[in-house]
């Protein structure tokens, strides 16, 4: 088994896929790769030059945007569910710490 070098270590958050090998890999067109974006539905990385780089979160997020098109949302729809699926998962990690923090005081008495 090879270590492998801390400079190469994976990041769900680095763009690397050009714009269409990612509407390849989630089976959309380039031009709804577009839409999504001028909506605010995602924010690709870019390049230097301006060329957009997309993460495997971004193509995660346009394969939910995908489903929840499928579902009979319109964008305005599938923006106000993606938000509010954000908002959850902070939600989510605050309680989270608040619990711990609480466990942490009450086994401290």
């Amino acid at each position: 088994m090879t270590a492998r070098h801390p400079d190469r270590h994976h990041d769900r958050r680095r763009g690397v896929y050009g714009i269409s090998v990612a509407a390849a890999l989630v089976g959309m067109g380039v031009q709804a790769l577009r839409l999504y974006e001028r909506r605010g539905l995602l924010e690709p990385e870019r390049s230097d030059g301006g060329t957009r780089r997309y993460s495997e979160e971004d193509l995660d997020r346009l394969r939910r945007i995908g489903d929840l098109l499928d579902e009979g949302l319109n964008l305005a729809g599938v923006g106000r569910v993606l938000d509010l699926e954000q908002d959850n998962v902070r939600l989510r990690a605050a309680n989270a710490e608040l619990r711990a923090e609480r466990d942490a005081a009450a086994g401290q008495r």
